[in-house]
């Protein structure tokens, strides 16, 4: 492992590439052979994911991590296939120092992004409300546009653009793209989305459900439908999102028609450190109770709620050590983080239907046996159980509900940069079919 200290401002290093000379030769002579190469930049609220993905094999050439920005000691972890990983310890006090940081990690552990024919950089964006219904090349208005949407997402909205604005400086006869969270559930009907509140939230202010996790949904109800043999257009199914934010999507052939998350990410399964739905009048209750300001409240209910509130922990893991030990907080959190999924999956069985599929999928849906297990436990009146032993492991899609079940229950392995990516690529090749142009070119 390759570890710059904490005194490293990303300078020169003094010496040799950390990478193997034999192994950059062979991952260098392979990148210069592809010509659909996407760059996926994921910049969250204090972190930033980043892929550079070989779009013809489906190979990541690099992959990264930039956390805890905007703290005092953040880190960076670069690692590419055959090489040792590059690290860098050191404060980035803001989303363009972690950008930065991770284009110079390009250059000291490669690929050379310089020698890379980069097709397109794709990037993440959490909320595009109703204006954007799929992924659009960006341009000066699309970033307007952005900007702008920010009061619905103002954690990540910002960071998004950050991101945004440095790829166009450091690539500026790349192509980018932006793809929005919200877009795959632009096909709500409007008895989904809309809420019981004055007219005039809605009409003037933008006040209704969004969704997120789209991304995720889109990728993983393909791989579900194709794991079941069934035609997408066909199939209905409940897409369980868990990871630290958790979400629960009704999907009707391939179709989001009602989801957990609504206006901003907070509403509906509890997470790891957002409470998800409580009472409306909670804010007002507890500035009168308390003299708890909105923002106040809210930031609590966004970071100091779920898990972490009820157990003491945000990751799903130290909670059930917790639970095992006896802590009886750790064990009521895990029945409340249980009993909401379940109670969504019964109430959007009702709103398809026909239930073929539930669909456990990101962190803790895929890896957390147990928690699976018991969140499906009592459904078995709707054809809803967890076969024991498929459910013990395996890192591939697979079916871990028993043989014959009415309901399948699946594990999918979500890939959200995999799907930016595919994304990114659909839309330079419509543009150019439109335009008759390379949109590289221009």
């Amino acid at each position: 492992m390759v570890v710059a200290g904490s005194g490293d401002t990303g300078g020169d290093t003094g010496g040799e590439n950390p990478v193997e000379k034999s192994v950059e030769k062979s991952v260098d002579r392979a990148v210069e052979t592809v010509d659909r190469c996407v760059l996926v930049l994921n910049t969250g609220s204090s972190s930033i994911k980043y892929e550079l993905i070989d779009t013809e094999s489906g190979g990541r050439l690099a992959v990264g991590l930039v956390e805890r920005i905007g703290e005092e000691r953040g880190a960076l972890t670069h690692t590419r296939p055959g090489a040792e990983p590059y690290e860098l310890r050191r404060a980035f006090p803001d989303h363009e120092s972690g950008l930065r940081a991770a284009l110079d990690a390009f250059e000291r552990a490669g690929p050379d992004l310089a020698r890379v024919p980069l097709r397109a950089v794709g990037h993440r964006v959490v909320h595009g409300a109703d204006r954007f219904t799929g992924p659009v090349l960006v341009d000066d208005d699309v970033i307007a546009a952005i900007d702008e949407l920010s009061r619905f997402a103002p954690l990540h909205n910002p960071a998004n653009l950050d991101g945004i604005r440095v790829a166009r400086a450091a690539f500026p006869g790349v192509p980018q793209v932006a793809v929005f969270d919200t877009a795959f559930h632009q096909t709500l009907p409007p008895h989904a989305y809309t809420y019981a509140v004055p007219r005039a939230w809605a009409r003037e202010l933008g006040v209704r459900r969004y969704g997120f996790h789209g991304t995720s949904c889109a990728y993983v109800s393909r791989l579900a439908a194709e794991s079941l043999g069934r035609p997408l257009e066909e199939t209905n199914m409940i897409v369980l999102h868990l990871g630290n934010g958790a979400s629960a999507t009704a999907i009707r052939g391939g179709r989001s028609v009602d989801t957990s998350m609504g206006l901003t990410p907070l509403e509906g399964l509890v997470m790891g450190t957002r409470s998800g739905d409580v009472d409306p009048s909670l804010p007002s209750f507890l500035y009168g109770a308390a003299g708890l300001g909105v923002a106040e409240s809210h930031e609590a209910l966004m970071r100091a709620g779920g898990m972490l509130a009820l157990a003491g922990a945000s990751d799903m893991r130290e909670v059930w050590e917790k639970a095992d030990a006896g802590d009886e907080d750790a064990r009521l959190a895990l029945d409340v983080y249980c009993q909401r999924i379940r109670k969504y999956v019964g109430a959007y069985y009702a709103v398809l239907g026909r239930l073929d599929a539930v669909v456990f999928t990101a962190g803790v849906g895929e890896h957390d046996a147990r928690t699976r297990a018991r969140s499906m436990s009592g459904l078995e009146r709707l054809g809803i159980a967890v076969d024991p032993d498929r459910n013990r492991g395996g890192e591939a899609a697979r079916t871990i509900s028993p043989p014959g079940s009415e309901v399948a229950v699946l594990v999918v392995p979500t890939d959200e940069e995999w799907e930016i990516a595919s994304l990114a690529l659909r839309v330079l090749t419509r543009s150019e079919a439109d335009s008759g142009t390379d949109p590289k070119a221009s």
